[in-house]
C-alpha cells in the first residue's frame, strides 16, 4: 500500500496562476460530476423503460387477442392498436404516455394525441397505459 500524498499547500501570497487553477479544476470536478449524474439518469431511464416493455410483451396472448403489436426503441415503449398509437417516453425519472388517435393520420401525418399523462413509475405507466387501452377496446 502506498503512502498517502500530500496536497499542495497553498502559496504563501496571493497568486493568479493558483487561483485560476483551483477554478479549472473546480469547474472540471462540476463538469464531470454532471456529465456522471447524467449517465446514471439515462441508465435509469433505459431500465426503466425495458422493464415496462417486459411487462407489456409479457402476454401474447392478450396482445394478439387485442390486436395490438409491441416495439421498443431505447427509452420508448409504443404499443399499436388498429386506430390508436400508446406512446410511453422515459426522461429524467418520469414516464410521459399518451395516446394517439391514428384515424386522424391522413389529415395530419402523424398520430394526432388525444391524452397525455405524466407519471413517475413503471407501474404509474402501466396502470395509465391500461386506462388508455380500456377507453379504446371496448
Amino acid at each position: 500500500m502506498s503512502a498517502p500524498t500530500r496536497r499542495k499547500s497553498p502559496p504563501s501570497t496571493l497568486s493568479l496562476r493558483h487561483a485560476f487553477e483551483v477554478e479549472q479544476a473546480r469547474r472540471e470536478a462540476e463538469r464531470y460530476a454532471r456529465e456522471e449524474a447524467e449517465r446514471r439518469q439515462q441508465e435509469e431511464d433505459l431500465g426503466r423503460a425495458e422493464q415496462l416493455y417486459d411487462a407489456v410483451i409479457g402476454d401474447p396472448d392478450f396482445l394478439k387477442a387485442h390486436g395490438l403489436t409491441v416495439d421498443w426503441r431505447r427509452y420508448t415503449v409504443l404499443i399499436e392498436g388498429a386506430d390508436f398509437r400508446i406512446r410511453t417516453y422515459f426522461e429524467a425519472g418520469e414516464a410521459s404516455v399518451a395516446i394517439g388517435d391514428k384515424r386522424q393520420v391522413a389529415t395530419t401525418g402523424a398520430a394526432a394525441p388525444v391524452k397525455r399523462e405524466e407519471v413517475g413509475s413503471v407501474a404509474d405507466a402501466l396502470r395509465v397505459i391500461a386506462q388508455f387501452l380500456a377507453d379504446e377496446i371496448h
